[in-house]
């Protein structure tokens, strides 16, 4: 995990130019792979925000660490060496699906070991689909001279058959709720967008109402299994998205009324392997502005 150093901790969210009365100008300095680095705008904060804005220091850390990943693949790419004994995961930076594999890769610790490729997806490389993956999609692990794809069956892949720590308990009554949550991710995901697309709100509160009572099953921890696993990854990408979207566009705050969903991003927040994956909340927003705003 990155070591950083911080002279204060968050961003005040809620862009008030100038910082309203009370708020503090401070800079952040990063230190990343004996690396430092300080933040170029000094950033605010106000005291009384600081747990709702958890999410724009964590991404605010994975920005600087970005700064070292691969450059993105398109059209006018050379393809890798392919199937040369190299283990590769191919992502797009911008996919939740793909993110929930990167995120496993960096949690077990084979960032040297599973060689990071990310693929523009607007503007695909030929050789990708004719090559690597025919359904032409990511997450996708080039392994032992085959390739294997869908996200949920690559993070047990890799969890299985890599080292590292396990990050799936022994437990068979955990092992059987792990699979109950990571079948409702489909639900969940369904519930929500069907709110963004116009739909009830009932759904969607229903669907975090669910993720708070999963949370509250196990006591040993604030994990979905007490302990952190593969359901919290199969779960973060989403909520990395979810939760500023609908503060922003809904007015819709989803910890509210829900401890164990608060305590549990408020964890997440802590986790650099995650964090190392994660994107700017304000280019989430517009994404999926575009996409569920805009005209069809």
């Amino acid at each position: 995990m990155a070591a950083f150093n911080l002279s204060c901790c968050y961003h005040y969210h809620h862009f008030h130019s100038p910082p309203p009365p009370n708020v503090a100008s401070v800079s952040i300095i990063f230190s990343h792979r004996n690396k430092i680095s300080l933040l170029p705008t000094p950033l605010s904060f106000h005291p009384q925000k600081l747990r709702n804005n958890q999410l724009v220091l964590a991404t605010t850390m994975a920005t600087d660490v970005q700064q070292d990943l691969p450059p993105v693949l398109d059209s006018t790419s050379e393809p890798p060496s392919i199937f040369d004994g190299t283990t590769r995961l191919y992502v797009s930076y911008t996919c939740p699906y793909a993110q929930r594999v990167w995120i496993t890769r960096n949690c077990k610790g084979l960032q040297e070991k599973i060689k990071l490729v990310p693929i523009d997806l607007k503007n695909r490389p030929d050789w990708y689909k004719e090559k690597v993956y025919p359904p032409n999609k990511v997450p996708a692990l080039e392994h032992n001279n085959e390739v294997k794809g869908e996200s949920l069956d690559l993070i047990k892949y890799i969890d299985t058959n890599f080292e590292g720590p396990s990050l799936y308990p022994d437990d068979p009554i955990k092992k059987e709720f792990g699979e109950e949550l990571l079948l409702y991710t489909d639900t969940f995901y369904r519930c929500v967008v069907t709110y963004f697309k116009g739909g009830g709100a009932d759904e969607a509160a229903a669907a975090f109402d669910h993720i708070e009572q999963a949370l509250s099953k196990f006591d040993d921890g604030p994990f979905f299994l007490g302990q952190f696993s593969l359901i919290d990854i199969a779960y973060a990408p989403f909520m990395e998205r979810f939760q500023p979207y609908l503060l922003e566009v809904k007015n819709y705050d989803i910890k509210v009324g829900r401890p164990k969903l608060a305590a549990w991003i408020e964890e997440m927040n802590k986790n650099e392997d995650f964090n190392q994956t994660r994107r700017d909340p304000k280019e989430l927003v517009e994404s999926y502005k575009k996409r569920f705003l805009s005209p069809q």
